[in-house]
């Protein structure tokens, strides 16, 4: 359930990290809605999401039992 989560999020953060950094920002601060990010915090949202994609993905393929040996 955890890694489907992160996988999600991950994916929303890949895909659209400008959308997510202003939703946030205006979550986290009172006056979120007047302040501008610098430009490399979408970049940085971008690899993170691009991190926790990756990191669910190796984790499903775990539990799934592919092991990489097809022999």
């Amino acid at each position: 359930m955890i890694r489907a989560l992160l996988a999600a999020f991950g994916l929303v953060e890949l895909l659209v990290p400008d959308k997510l950094v202003a939703v946030m920002t205006r979550l986290a601060y009172e006056d979120g809605g007047e302040m501008t990010a610098k430009p490399w915090v979408t970049t940085a949202a971008r690899v993170e999401g691009a991190v926790l994609l990756l990191v669910a993905l190796v984790g499903l393929r775990g539990r799934c039992g592919g092991d990489g040996d097809d022999a």
